[in-house]
């Protein structure tokens, strides 16, 4: 049997380790690797852009769609960047542009839901008309008075429509001002007669001339809120029914306050109904006593009417020429007596006479008007339940025991006395002793530290930057590091500090011969194993080499 020995240098190995260890490397573990430094670029580029996006704060929030919209357009225009929030209630934009983004838009005349005041005179431009001046007059009193009433608690949007009429040189033909008010209340808020009062009458006084009779005041309902005949009887009743209400409520609250110290707070129920008397009762009464004598009555007047005509005379003497001459000159004796009143004389015809008297007394007359009081109390109705008492036995079980009948009676007395009990009025007291039946809740448990809501918005505000770091390590464990290891050539350890050999001889015949080597007797390595030492460390320190070897045994060619 022939053999070649042939004997080759070795190639020094290459100090570039990285292109060494992509050599190294078959085609998928390169794949694998480029993959794995792309997704690894890829996540810290993703932490880079995530930390430099913006802050957003909210520009405007409760905008109607025709505001938003023109708002999102100019937005557009500006470049700013912009995001809704859910629902699509509020415009947010980065926090640094807030500021400026509101004056910019706001020089515009955006949202043209903002109410404008009288700020608007201070835009008058040359050339404006009276009609067009007072026309802005009246816009910035409307907007004033609208941020006037938006200022109370209970409304949320307001608007003002005011009818100033033009004022001519003739006083019986002027007509006076009128407005309109239109509220839109907060969800669950009401206003009562007194603050609808007090809308009209800061609305009346804002405007010269304004009757607050023509302030009218609607709801977003459509109801008409201010003052009329028919609200008035309308708020009437809501009002009769909120004092009813309070007055229910104070008994009740007096009955509470006196029983419970006696039983326990809990341990008691009461209701009181009470009928109560709105009428406005409004009465006149006219009284007359029966007429006095003449003489204890009072004398009012008095008229006397006398009346007398005397007699006339009448013709006498015979007939004949004697009578028919003139009569003498009448004589009357001084000392003659007089003729009764009443008597005629012979010569003449009796007379007549009339007296009258009237005496008015003075006649007793009452006059009473009786206003009788609304809001009295008609009749009282209250029903007091008490639960038994609880006694606990030795072994601890706790049994209901009634309250005794005495006991039942004082506190029957205390809630009579409470309330103010009339028999003349015909109130009722009933207090019954009763065993409440009293459901169990059962106990809140507190929610596990997971299920609360400030762990799970700090667990969804970490999710994203947890999720990218373990999705890093897992490609940087995966598919990364592998691939490095295979860079790294590891270096094979040596028993003894021989120098390397320089050379290595390959056999080389056409049918090799490997005849087993015999086990050294001693720890001193042969010559076979240090040659066999050198061509494993050649093999995985150039592995080129001896693929080069490899081949030209198999292609049976002479080694280079």
């Amino acid at each position: 049997m022939s053999t070649t020995v042939a004997e080759m240098e070795l190639q020094p190995v290459s100090r570039n380790a990285f292109s060494d260890g992509l050599t190294r490397m078959d085609p998928a573990q390169k794949l694998k690797m480029g993959l794995g430094a792309l997704a690894l670029l890829a996540l810290a580029l993703a932490f880079f852009f995530m930390g430099q996006q913006p802050e957003w704060r909210v520009l405007y929030s409760n905008l109607g769609d025709k505001d938003g919209g023109a708002i999102v357009a100019q937005l557009t225009q500006m470049n700013v960047p912009y995001k809704h929030t859910e629902g699509g209630g509020a415009i947010m934009v980065p926090a640094d542009k807030v500021h400026d983004t509101r004056l910019r838009l706001a020089s515009q005349g955006l949202p043209k839901g903002s109410v404008n005041g009288f700020e608007l005179m201070e835009a008058n431009r040359f050339g404006m008309t009276q009609f067009q001046e007072r026309l802005t007059f009246q816009r910035g009193l409307e907007g004033e008075l609208t941020r006037s009433i938006q200022s109370l608690s209970s409304v949320q949007a307001a608007r003002i429509h005011l009818a100033l009429p033009n004022q001519n040189g003739f006083f019986r033909e002027q007509q006076k001002p009128t407005a309109s008010v239109l509220l839109t209340l907060f969800p669950g808020r009401t206003l009562d007669k007194s603050q609808i009062a007090g809308i009209v009458h800061l609305v009346a006084s804002s405007v010269p001339e304004m009757n607050p009779k023509a302030v009218s005041v609607v709801d977003d309902a459509g109801t008409l809120l201010s003052a009329t005949p028919e609200g008035q009887a309308q708020g009437a009743d809501v009002q009769k029914l909120q004092y009813t209400q309070q007055i229910e409520q104070l008994y009740t609250r007096r009955i509470l306050d006196m029983i419970e110290p006696l039983v326990g707070q809990g341990n008691v129920k009461a209701q009181v109904s009470a009928d109560l008397d709105f009428s406005l009762v409004e009465s006149t009464s006219e009284q007359h006593r029966p007429n006095q004598t003449a003489e204890s009555g009072a004398v009012r007047s008095q008229q006397i009417v006398e009346d007398g005509t005397p007699g006339a005379a009448l013709p006498a003497g015979v007939p004949g020429a004697v009578s028919n001459q003139p009569p003498a000159t009448g004589t009357a004796p001084i000392n003659a007596a007089a003729a009764p009143l009443g008597v005629a004389s012979n010569a003449d015809k009796p007379g007549t006479s009339r007296r009258e008297s009237v005496i008015n007394y003075e006649v007793d007359k009452t006059v009473k008007v009786v206003r009788e009081a609304s809001g009295t109390v008609r009749r009282l109705s209250a029903a007091v339940v008490i639960n038994h008492r609880t006694t606990t036995d030795r072994n601890g079980k706790e049994t209901p025991v009634p309250i005794p009948p005495e006991q039942l009676e004082q506190m029957t007395a205390l809630v009579r006395e409470t309330i103010g009990f009339s028999q003349e009025r015909g109130d009722s007291v009933n207090v019954v002793n009763a065993v409440f039946n009293v459901t169990k809740t059962p106990d809140v448990e507190t929610a596990a530290w997971w299920q609360q809501t400030d762990t799970q918005e700090l667990a969804r505000s970490l999710a994203w930057p947890l999720g990218m770091l373990g999705l890093g390590l897992l490609v940087l464990m995966g598919m990364v590091r592998p691939g490095l290891k295979l860079m790294k050539a590891p270096a094979v350890p040596r028993k003894d500090n021989l120098p390397a050999v320089p050379q290595i001889s390959a056999l080389l015949n056409e049918a090799p011969e490997r005849p087993g080597l015999p086990m050294p007797d001693t720890d001193t390595p042969t010559t076979e194993q240090l040659r066999l030492t050198d061509a494993k460390r050649l093999a995985l320190e150039n592995p080129m080499a001896v693929a080069n070897i490899v081949k030209g045994w198999v292609n049976g060619e002479a080694p280079t």
